[in-house]
């Protein structure tokens, strides 16, 4: 028997709601979880050093990607995204960045090489090294990503630039999203105001107490800015003028609980 009209419309509808029922369903089950940022003003501990157990009242805690997460907090995965670890050179290959004399050019301070993030090619193959790390980071457990160095270009003898490292950073930012991981902004307060294109959902600031310039993070990423200081000066700054936010003191070493040159305090 033909159908009606009537019968074929309410066919069609079923056909269309069971279709676009399996379809959410398969965009549901293919979406990755949403990335949710660090609890705003919670207790921190900065553990890329090595990690120890968080002291009473820490709810979050960052910590170097090869080190496990911590039990009931909220973890951030460190990973030294824009420089190769000292002694870390030969696994970067031609992605060292090289000064117009062949040499490598390095961040003093620190004694890490900076990577060449001057073309497609080689962001892209960075990334790719870095953004495995992430995957560890996730598999882990870890909550968020902690890209360390974005302001690399600021010590690169004017090789890199600001575009350069933007590029770059939404690489690493779209594949922690992927992951349902948090990214944050590291430091690179001149970068803050261009945080949302770039996919970044917090700042970490070190000495931003220090350097009186927390304001710059905090116009941007409002109260989701975590301050880690070095000294007690930079301390009291930060506790007197934005106490509301995540703040640690640190020994430069970030060195483990119990070991020598620790120092821990806060607001």
């Amino acid at each position: 028997m033909p159908f009606t009209r009537v019968q074929f419309l309410s066919c069609a509808a079923l056909v269309s709601v069971v279709l676009g029922t399996s379809l959410s369903s398969a965009a549901g089950a293919s979406a990755a979880p949403a990335a949710t940022p660090p609890p705003v003003g919670a207790g921190f501990d900065y553990q890329i050093g090595g990690a120890y157990e968080p002291p009473a009242g820490v709810k979050i805690v960052s910590r170097d990607h090869e080190a496990a997460p911590a039990p009931g907090l909220y973890n951030i995965c460190y990973v030294n995204a824009f420089q190769a670890q000292p002694n870390a050179e030969d696994s970067w290959g031609d992605l060292l960045l090289h000064d117009a004399n062949g040499d490598v050019v390095y961040d003093k301070d620190w004694g890490e090489a900076l990577l060449d993030l001057r073309t497609d090619d080689k962001r892209g193959r960075a990334a790719a090294k870095v953004n495995a790390w992430v995957d560890q980071c996730a598999a882990k457990g870890y909550q968020a990503v902690e890209p360390d160095n974005y302001d690399s270009f600021t010590r690169s003898q004017d090789l890199l630039t600001a575009d350069d490292a933007q590029a770059y950073i939404r690489l690493l930012s779209s594949h922690a999203h992927e992951k349902g991981l948090a990214i944050a902004q590291k430091n690179t307060s001149e970068l803050s105001g261009q945080h949302v294109q770039n996919g970044l959902d917090f700042a970490v600031a070190e000495e931003c107490g220090e350097q009186k310039n927390c304001g710059e993070f905090t116009s941007a990423f409002g109260d989701h800015v975590i301050v880690i200081e070095y000294t007690d000066g930079g301390l009291a700054t930060a506790c007197d003028r934005w106490g509301n936010l995540s703040i640690v003191e640190r020994d430069q070493d970030v060195s483990p609980k119990g070991s020598d040159g620790y120092v821990r305090r806060t607001c």
